[in-house]
């Protein structure tokens, strides 16, 4: 019983540091592409100045409650599969002030969703949420920041939008699913089993990614890219007002960057 208790400890300290290493990873990804953008612009603002630190805070704020009002599809996967769409401000904060706030939000969310509500899939659904959400965000916003118009605001939703299905059913299938039946004891073949009550197709990992993951993945993705195309022109003038470049006016990013 002791070394059992231990090595549940153990398993779940080596977890906390792949998640802590993953969210470095992206987060050096986000600077070092925020950095290029910076450089070649001649923007000389730091990248987490004060009043972006502050939306930050906001959209965390906005994003994680948006996901402990998380709900299942029980027509779709089983109960421990959530949706919510706390991708959305996540979004619309890294369309505003770039790619590492992107990934600040997200993983300011996890944190304050940890605080408030605690996990029920022994961090395995808190870091699901967190990668596959920046799956979206990180590659939607470099695509974007590099050209801020209309078009390109529409083609790094889709982009990313297909980054998050590929990725977010990959992912869980390689990873996320062993590791929530190691971690959470609950073993594989019953995992598949709950996913074959729900749809007949579903009798191997592959299947169950294909047939439970990816709709939730498709269906997030696609509700965070339609709001954010349907907001972030209106907010824009807002967010502009908490968001100029040093040696830039409102004006200035106005003429350049027409969704900007």
């Amino acid at each position: 019983m002791g070394n059992g208790l231990l090595q549940s400890i153990a398993d779940n300290v080596v977890f906390v540091l792949v998640c802590v290493g993953v969210a470095v990873g992206l987060f050096l990804i986000a600077y070092a592409a925020e950095k290029y953008v910076y450089k070649r612009d001649g923007i000389t603002e730091r990248i987490l100045s004060t009043r972006k630190i502050t939306m930050i805070g906001l959209f965390s704020a906005l994003a994680v409650i948006l996901h402990i009002f998380d709900f299942p599809i029980p027509f779709l996967a089983p109960g421990f599969y959530k949706l919510d769409f706390s991708e959305i401000p996540a979004l619309v904060g890294t369309f505003a002030f770039g790619p590492v706030a992107g990934v600040m939000i997200e993983f300011c969310k996890i944190l304050l969703k940890l605080v408030i509500k605690g996990t029920s899939t022994a961090f395995v659904g808190d870091l699901a949420n967190f990668v596959i959400g920046c799956s979206l965000i990180l590659p939607a916003s470099i695509f974007y920041m590099f050209k801020k118009t209309r078009k390109r605001a529409v083609l790094a939703c889709i982009i990313g939008s297909v980054i998050m299905t590929v990725f977010g059913t990959a992912f869980n299938g390689v990873y996320l699913l062993p590791a929530f039946s190691k971690l959470f004891g609950m073993p594989m073949d019953a995992i598949i089993a709950a996913g074959a009550e729900i749809n007949g197709n579903i009798n191997s990992v592959t299947s169950f990614v294909c047939f439970a993951v990816a709709p939730i993945n498709i269906i997030k993705s696609v509700a965070a890219s339609g709001v954010t195309l349907l907001i972030y022109k209106p907010l824009s003038p807002i967010l502009k007002n908490t968001h100029l470049s040093s040696g830039r006016t409102v004006a200035d990013s106005t003429r350049t960057n027409v969704m900007q």
